[in-house]
This record gives structure tokens, C-alpha cells and sequence, in this order.
């Protein structure tokens, strides 16, 4: 696969349909879709629309609040940036090792988060569609439909985001932009009250989440042609793993793996990532597109996230979500799995791991501990590191002697899987869209490929360099007065309205 496939001649003559917003997903994005005189699909895209620009606005702000600032990057996974600021800025304090306390209830707060991240995704966000059809009725696709058809699996998915929300509010002081984690450590541990209360639902959360996967199984099982088939292109895969190869959310070391499922490098210290990764710019979207430099801008791009790490890692550190990894990778006949559907299946396993860890640190009582911030030698730059609930996060920061932040470089999970989404909404819209009348159902199809990345785009809104940008100034009553373009190569023009 190559940018050039996404690439029409001419594009001026060809018919423009717009999926504008995306919908049931985090952030704000669209979808182009050129077609010709006989509907034939030449070109899709999906753009993102929305810019942020933290990385520049974080610059000149001490480094002690960017744990809490660059978390209001997203309320769905604010928890994932504040922990990965926070390991940078470990660095920064010269941190060498966290206390066990500090290192547990950071662990905790992060299990918490994913979750409840996983299952507002799955039961939330996906369900309607795997549950009624990707083409079914509208009105009744969303999770009131879940509610009234399938009130278990919705009651189940409200619990499993609340059990998850409320580890987050115990470690984190608040369910959303907590303040719990600072550079060092944090700066609360866990109330004997409070393990206990968690104690109580946590058996059920472990039990629900092995349900939850039988439910993607299930749901994979009844009409694999299509799971199997739908959106799929190859492509390699990257995550963090343990030392001894596991899955860890929280720390390890990057491994990448070709699309046959060879190894590409692995357990290279993420810290050395710009060694690794390069990022690209386009002129249609604010989102980045990274790619392996060894591999080049045309061949090294890849996916993250749950299908990534379920088949990266050499085991899972839970019996239970470790059995389900087993089924899942000999699912194919241990050659990799490229659907973007089995995104679903894999994010599954990994809520029940998340459930498993959380139980198994809320025995541990090291969370009740009272030593919990650890420092040592100033540095200048840190890079922290951690696996989101989307993917791979990567947070870079620089720091000046008057503690000042001097330079911040994200790149996010969706980020990541910036290229394979837009791979996979090509290939369904060519499949499906392609010489029919388009229709709602026919539309949601290029959707349905899109959340099964279960994308942040309002994380992934960061551009690099020159990027293009449009500015139309108007009246009260919306007419418009003027217009001034930049264009992506930096020179400015006043366009025709």
C-alpha cells in the first residue's frame, strides 16, 4: 500500500460526497469521497478538521503542570496523556525508579482507564453496529437501541465504564482530569476504605469482562466472511512489551513486527524512538502520519492498539486474558490477524486483563503505602512512554534551567493508525460504495471501519511544520468580508470566495 492509491487524477471532475462528522467517535473529523460519472469510488480520505495545538501552547508553562494540562487534550483518555507527562517529566526531576506505591497506584489509575476506555468503546460505540448491522436503521443504532433490545449487555457496559471511572476517581482525585500523578510519583495512595468498596465489584467486573469476550467471539462467529474480509489490508505493528516479551500498559520497550509477523526491532528503549519513527504532514488533514524510517515513508507505516499488542506480545501476565490471546492468535493459524474488525475481539481481552490487573493490585498492599514521590539529579529533556487504550502514546518534552517547558513533540495512538485508517475506509468504500446508489447504511459502512480503530481524533490534532490552513473573515449576518490562505508549503494567498 502506498499514499499514491489515495490519489485521483483530476479531482475537479469528479463528484464529491462528504461523511461530515464522523460519528461515535472521540474528536471531530470527516470523510472525502470522489466519485466518478458511473460512481466509481477514485478517492477517499479521512481529514481531520479540528486543530489544537497543545504542542505549541504547552511551550513557556513550568513542567510541573503539564501532567495536568496536556490531559485536557481528551475527556475519554485524559488519564493515558497525564501518565505519559508524567513519566517524561520523572525524567526531568531525575527520578531513577518510582517508589512501589508510586508505581502501583499509577498502575492502578491506568488499568482503571482502560477499562472504562474499552468498554464506552465496545458497548457504547460499536455495539449498535455489531449487534443490528452496519446498514440497519438509524434511529435505532446507537445505545438506546442497545438498551431496549439488549438491556443486559447495556447495563453490563454502563457498570464496566463506572467500575473503571471510579478506580481513576480514587487514584487520580476525579473521574476525568484528575491531578493524582506528578513527576516523581503521586500524590495520593489508596485508602483502606477505598480498596475495600472497589474490592466488592471487582469479581464481577473480572466475570462480566470474560462475558464481554465471548460476546466479540460470538459476534466474529456468526458471519466471519465478513469479519474476516471487511477493510482488510496488511500492514506491520508496534507496541510496547515487557522485558520478558508480555503485555504491559504501563512501561517496556518498543517491538515492531513486519505484516508477515516477523520481527522488524525489538525491545529498542523507547527514548531512542526518534531513531525509529519519522512523521509525515498532508495537506488535507492536521493529523501526522508516522511511519519506520528503515521501511520508508510508502512502506513503513503501521498499526497500534489492542490488535497490535494481543499479537506482539509473547503472552498476556493474566491466566485468563492469556487463554483468550492463545485462541485469538490461532484464530488464523498464527499467521497475523489484519482485519480491522478483530480490533473489537483483541480490545476485548485486553478490558479482561485490565479487570484481572486491577484485582490483583487492589490485593497488593503496597497501594496503601505512604512513600510516594521520588527525585534525584535535574535533567533537561524527557520522553515518556506508555501503551493508551488506542495504542502507543509518545510524549517528548524539553525543559529549560528556569523550568520552563522549551519544546513538546505527541504522537498519539490515533496518530499512529493515521495511514491504516485510511487504508481501510478506502478498501470499504471501494467494496461497498463503489457503483451503487449511496445510501445511510451504505455510508455508516466506511464509519463502521473507522471506529473499530476506536480513533481519538482530538488527541491526534497536531500538526507538524507548515501546514495548510484557510481563514475567511465574516460580517454578523455571515457574509463574507475576506479570506486568506497558507498553503502547505508556507506561501500565503487571498483566495476567490
Amino acid at each position: 500500500m502506498t499514499y499514491g492509491l489515495e490519489t485521483a487524477e483530476h479531482p475537479e471532475q469528479l463528484r464529491r460526497v462528504a461523511i461530515d462528522p464522523v460519528s461515535r467517535v472521540e474528536g471531530h473529523g470527516k470523510v472525502t469521497i470522489l466519485l466518478d460519472e458511473d460512481d466509481k469510488v477514485r478517492q477517499v480520505r479521512l481529514h481531520i478538521v479540528e486543530f489544537r495545538g497543545f504542542e505549541r501552547f504547552i511551550q513557556g508553562r513550568p513542567f510541573w503542570e503539564v501532567p495536568v494540562m496536556v490531559q485536557r487534550l481528551c475527556g475519554i483518555c485524559p488519564v493515558s496523556h497525564h501518565l505519559a507527562a508524567s513519566k517524561a517529566m520523572d525524567t526531568i526531576v531525575g527520578t531513577k525508579a518510582l517508589t512501589p506505591t508510586a508505581e502501583k497506584v499509577r498502575r492502578l489509575m491506568h488499568y482503571g482507564q482502560m477499562l472504562q476506555s474499552h468498554a464506552l468503546h465496545f458497548f457504547h460505540l460499536c455495539s449498535p453496529d455489531l449487534l443490528f448491522g452496519f446498514g440497519s436503521e438509524a434511529a435505532k443504532r446507537n445505545i438506546v437501541g442497545v438498551a431496549a433490545a439488549h438491556p443486559e449487555t447495556a447495563r453490563r457496559g454502563v457498570a464496566l465504564r463506572r467500575f473503571g471511572q471510579e478506580v481513576i476517581r480514587v487514584t487520580a482525585g476525579k473521574r476525568i482530569h484528575g491531578t493524582g500523578s506528578i513527576p516523581g510519583g503521586v500524590n495520593k495512595s489508596v485508602t483502606k476504605a477505598e480498596r475495600d468498596a472497589l474490592l466488592a465489584d471487582i469479581y464481577d467486573m473480572v466475570a462480566w469482562s470474560r462475558d464481554a469476550v465471548a460476546l466479540a467471539k460470538q459476534l466474529h462467529g456468526q458471519d466471519p466472511a465478513l469479519y474476516n474480509s471487511f477493510g482488510v489490508f496488511r500492514s506491520g505493528f508496534m507496541s510496547l512489551v515487557a522485558p520478558d516479551g508480555g503485555l504491559d500498559f504501563y512501561d517496556g520497550s518498543l517491538r515492531a513486527r513486519d505484516d508477515a509477523g516477523a520481527i522488524l526491532f525489538d525491545h529498542v528503549d523507547y527514548r531512542d524512538y526518534r531513531a525509529h519513527i519519522r512523521e509525515e504532514v498532508k495537506p488535507w488533514s492536521y493529523m501526522k502520519f508516522p511511519f519506520l524510517s528503515a521501511l520508508g515513508a510508502e512502506k513503513g507505516w503501521y498499526k497500534v492498539g489492542p490488535l497490535a499488542r494481543v499479537q506482539n506480545c509473547d503472552h498476556i501476565p493474566t491466566p485468563l486474558a492469556d487463554a483468550e490471546r492463545r485462541e485469538f492468535v490461532d484464530y488464523a493459524g498464527g499467521a497475523p490477524i489484519h482485519a480491522p474488525l478483530a480490533y473489537h475481539w483483541a480490545r476485548m481481552i485486553e478490558m479482561l486483563h485490565s479487570a484481572e490487573t486491577i484485582k490483583d493490585l487492589l490485593h497488593d498492599d503496597d497501594i496503601l503505602g505512604d512513600d510516594l514521590v521520588s527525585t534525584g539529579e535535574r535533567a533537561r529533556e524527557g520522553i515518556g512512554v506508555i501503551e493508551a487504550p488506542r495504542g502507543t502514546l509518545i510524549h517528548h518534552y524539553r525543559v529549560g534551567d528556569d523550568d520552563l517547558v522549551t519544546m513538546c513533540n505527541l504522537i498519539v495512538s490515533t496518530t499512529h493508525n493515521n495511514q491504516a485508517m485510511n487504508e481501510a475506509i478506502r478498501h470499504v468504500a471501494k467494496r461497498y460504495l463503489s457503483g451503487h446508489r449511496l445510501t445511510e447504511g451504505l455510508l455508516n459502512h466506511v464509519e463502521v471501519a473507522i471506529r473499530a480503530f476506536d480513533p481519538c481524533l482530538s488527541c491526534a490534532t497536531h500538526a507538524l511544520g507548515q501546514m495548510a490552513l484557510e481563514v475567511t473573515l465574516v460580517d454578523a449576518a455571515g457574509a463574507e468580508i475576506d479570506r486568506l490562505a497558507r498553503h502547505g508549503d508556507g506561501t500565503v494567498s487571498r483566495p476567490s470566495p
